[in-house]
Parts: structure tokens; C-alpha cells; sequence
């Protein structure tokens, strides 16, 4: 009939695969990771994974008047830096710590978490490591990975293109909630280590230490250090979620806000919880910041400023704290993350523990740092 095409003569028929989506190869995967999801399971979790929907029996007996609190992130170009090692074991405890420590500034339990992981091509071996790493960052939180999703894009993402995202969902009693209301003068400012960049900054950092320093991933993360970069840019971001839900039962109500320290650096995430009539003064001497900061100062030439705008400088976290409720909240701190023998779960801080820097003054809603 004039107007219409058949296959070509010799060949065979399209498939999806020849598209350049494997089906078997995510069947493969899908029983690769199973065991490794069912391992994150909470009492509440019902059903499975190969569900259509990942289904949570949400406790209200516990909660007079529950509060749903969610929260969804990426780990940004930290993936690059697992692309470019191969090593992507980490880069789910980053996702993990991304979503939960956002929700746990509200006062919240995390109860789940969904993956998304975006893909040029399935690698089932690549997906596990991945998997893995949510599974472990979930185990460290107390939250179930009920569900999520991989999608294979050929033609839109690269071969070896790998993306990664999550949702959290957690739960507070109205009326519980940490915020701005219920900071004020005289609290103290009670600084949570991080060891690292965790997943922030990482395109200013890469543009420094491997675009302009030119530095191999596998040579030492700068001289005399006794570990690779590769170890120090994807070291994963520790998990603070139950450190602080630790510091709240200790301390009655006497933590009053939390500030997770991300994008932004402290003066751009600590800000978000000040009310209008304080400041938070800190000192910059108080803790330790990482080497891998000065290390990308001095070699990319960043303002002081920049570098504070940009990265943590080693608080991953920031709780505002009543002066009473201080030890109790320090000692609870410490036992989860390891400043008194506490494991620290994955992205432990070994041995580090809570450090008091700084204080709130009156003031007009700004961080002096």
C-alpha cells in the first residue's frame, strides 16, 4: 500500500534491550539488593519489596496529635567523584544522611525512606554497592527503606551516568516540634563534628583540588597524609539523626532548634532557625576544622568568606541548647556518635564528640562567626 514502511529486509525485530534497557539485568538487580532492603525493616513496615507501593503503619498511639515531616535531596557532584573511582559503597549513606538529618531539625523521627536512582545503563553489580550503602545509612538512622525506584536512560544519561536522589518521611508530636520560637538569649550553641565535606561543595572542590591542583584520587589526600583523596572525598557524611533524637530525650525540652549544616555553610543554615530579636555568636577556635578545608583554601586561593559560605568547616550539625539541659545533652551526643566509646554507625566520627561554640546573644537575627 503507497505510503507505508516494513521492517527492513535482513533484519530482526526491535527489542527493548537493543533500546538499550536490560529487563534481565534489573531483574538481576532487584534480587541482588532483597536481603540488603529487608534488612532496614521497622516493626511497621508492611509488605516488600516488588510491592507497587511501599506501605508504613504509622503508630498513632504513640502521637496525641502526629505531625508528618518530610524531606527530599540528592548528593549532588560527590557521584562524580564515585564515578570517577568506581566506588559508589559510600554515596547511599550520603543520600540517607542528606534526607533524615534535614527532618530530624524539626523535631522528627525518620520513619522511611525511598530511593530514586536514575542510570544510563544498568550495572547490577554498580546498583548493590549503591543500595548497600542507603541500606547501611538507613540501619544507622532507625529508618526502613521501603521502596524506590531505578530507571535505566539510555540515549539521556551516558553509559556509566549515575544519579541519586531520596525522600524521607518522619513523624512529631504537634507541639514538640524544635524551631525559632523556641530559641533564646543565654542558649548555647552546641557544635556536632563532621570529619569531612560529606556532600556539599563538591563542585568548588573538585574544580580546586582535581581540575586546577591536577591531584590523582589515588595519591594522598594532601602531603603526609596517610590515606588517599579518593578515602577523604568519599568518606561517608555521618548520620546525625539519632544522635539528636538521643540529645532530646536526655534533655527534656531542652534542646530548642537544630540546624543542619549543608549548603550554605554555618552562617546560611544556623540563620534559618534565629527569631528576629537574637544572634548566634560563635568561635571559630572552638572546634576543629578538617584539614581538607585549609587544603582547598590554600590551593584554590578561596576567601575565608567563600570557604564559609560553601562548606560545613566541620560542624555538620548545630543544636540550640538551654545552659541546664547542656550535660545531658553533651553525654547523649557523645554515647551515639563516639565521643565516649559510642560506635558512631557509618561516617562515625572516631572519637570526636560534642563541642560547645558558641552562645545566642540579643541581637537581629544574624550568625557572627
Amino acid at each position: 500500500m503507497s505510503g507505508t514502511t516494513g521492517p527492513v529486509a535482513g533484519t530482526t525485530g526491535a527489542t527493548y534491550a537493543g533500546a538499550g534497557v536490560d529487563i534481565a539485568a534489573g531483574d538481576e538487580a532487584v534480587a541482588r539488593i532483597a536481603d540488603v532492603v529487608a534488612s532496614t525493616a521497622r516493626p511497621e513496615v508492611l509488605g516488600g519489596i516488588g510491592d507497587f507501593a511501599g506501605r508504613f503503619l504509622l503508630d498513632t498511639g504513640r502521637f496525641r496529635r502526629p505531625v508528618l515531616v518530610s524531606s527530599t535531596d540528592g548528593v549532588g557532584t560527590k557521584m562524580l567523584v564515585a564515578k570517577a573511582t568506581g566506588r559508589y559503597d559510600t554515596v547511599g549513606i550520603d543520600l540517607v544522611a542528606m534526607c533524615v538529618d534535614d527532618i530530624v531539625c524539626a523535631g522528627a523521627e525518620p520513619l522511611f525512606l525511598l530511593d530514586y536512582v536514575a542510570v544510563g545503563r544498568l550495572v547490577p553489580e554498580r546498583l548493590e554497592a549503591i543500595v548497600g550503602g542507603i541500606a547501611a545509612g538507613c540501619r544507622a538512622a532507625g529508618c526502613a527503606l521501603v521502596g524506590g525506584e531505578t530507571a535505566e536512560h539510555p540515549d539521556a544519561m551516558a553509559p556509566d551516568d549515575v544519579d541519586l536522589a531520596g525522600f524521607a518521611l518522619g513523624v512529631a508530636e504537634q507541639g514538640e516540634e524544635l524551631g525559632r520560637d523556641r530559641v533564646e538569649v543565654g542558649d548555647v550553641l552546641v557544635g556536632l563534628p563532621s570529619p569531612g565535606l560529606r556532600s556539599n561543595g563538591y563542585s568548588l572542590a573538585r574544580r580546586v583540588l582535581l581540575e586546577g591542583a591536577r591531584l590523582p584520587l589515588d595519591g594522598p589526600a594532601w602531603d603526609g597524609a596517610a590515606h588517599t583523596l579518593a578515602d577523604e572525598l568519599l568518606a561517608p557524611s555521618v548520620v546525625y539523626a539519632p544522635a539528636v533524637m538521643a540529645a532530646r530525650a536526655a534533655g527534656a525540652r531542652g534542646v530548642h532548634a537544630c540546624a543542619h549544616i549543608t549548603g550554605g555553610g554555618i552562617a546560611g543554615n544556623l540563620s534559618r532557625v534565629l527569631p528576629e530579636h537574637v544572634d548566634a555568636r560563635l568561635e571559630r577556635g572552638a572546634w576543629e576544622e578538617p584539614r581538607i578545608f585549609r587544603e582547598i583554601a590554600r590551593l584554590g586561593a578561596v576567601a575565608d568568606e567563600e570557604m564559609a559560605r560553601v562548606f560545613n568547616l566541620g560542624l555538620g550539625m548545630i543544636l540550640v541548647v538551654s545552659p541546664g539541659a547542656l550535660g545531658a545533652v553533651v553525654r547523649a551526643i557523645d554515647a551515639v556518635l563516639g565521643g565516649t566509646g559510642g560506635t558512631g554507625g557509618p561516617g562515625g566520627l572516631g572519637g570526636r564528640g560534642a563541642t560547645v561554640v558558641g552562645e545566642i546573644v540579643s541581637g537581629s537575627g544574624e550568625v557572627l562567626l
